[in-house]
């Protein structure tokens, strides 16, 4: 899976929350100063290109649509993270979040629980 980047992401957390969207609805979700319709134009067709999007005609504008899953998506970066960072080692993943403390001795057991009983 190709990475995002961080206004890339930003666009398909809109694609995520809302479906299917023209950009002209994405350039009036922004704040002002609004980003310029060509600017979110140009990403979206990069998000198409990268394999995130696709589209559906209507007339001379098109409708973008998510291909990617958010659950995909987040599988795709965890698997990115572990294998660049923790030598592929999901053991060292959790090893780690035990050394940092993001996760306790107790939780990790009753994951350990469910995982069994399923």
């Amino acid at each position: 899976m190709q990475k995002l980047t961080n206004k890339e992401e930003e666009l398909m957390q809109m694609f995520w929350e809302r479906g299917p969207l023209f950009v002209r609805e994405i350039v009036q979700m922004y704040d002002e100063p609004k980003p310029h319709f060509n600017t979110i134009s140009t990403m979206v067709r990069t998000l198409e290109t990268k394999g995130f999007l696709d589209h559906e005609a209507f007339g001379n504008t098109y409708r973008y649509r998510p291909i990617i899953s958010q659950e995909q998506f987040s599988k795709g970066v965890l698997g990115n993270v572990v294998n660049r960072y923790f030598e592929n080692s999901y053991q060292q993943v959790v090893s780690t979040l035990i050394k940092e403390e993001k996760i306790s001795v107790e939780e990790l057991q009753e994951l350990i629980r469910k995982v069994q009983n399923q």
